[in-house]
């Protein structure tokens, strides 16, 4: 099992604009095998902070993730709307920052 945590920073004022791309990509990727848990939160002292907490069955179940359809769409859709991201993979033996 392991967890990653994807930190974005939104230009401000383009929350709004990543709602629907957000809800998209989450619907598809629950339903992808080897998806144990998805899902997007924002920070309440930083609206212009969004953090995806997934959980992954393996490693091999989301580097398939990543080569998605939707996930392609999604990053697509907010390439326009991101200042910075920052992934954070966690696994029983160590957090290793992608």
């Amino acid at each position: 099992m392991l967890y990653l945590i994807s930190t974005a920073r939104l230009k401000p004022g383009t929350r709004d604009l990543c709602l629907a791309p957000a809800r998209a990509v989450i619907e598809a990727s629950r339903k992808e095998p080897g998806c144990v848990a998805y899902d997007l939160h924002f920070s309440i002292t930083d609206p212009d902070k969004m953090v995806f907490v997934e959980v992954w069955q393996d490693r091999a179940a989301l580097d398939e993730h990543f080569t998605t359809a939707h996930f392609k769409a999604w990053r697509a859709a907010i390439a326009d709307h991101v200042v910075s991201r920052k992934l954070d993979l966690i696994t029983p033996e160590r957090i290793e920052s992608l």
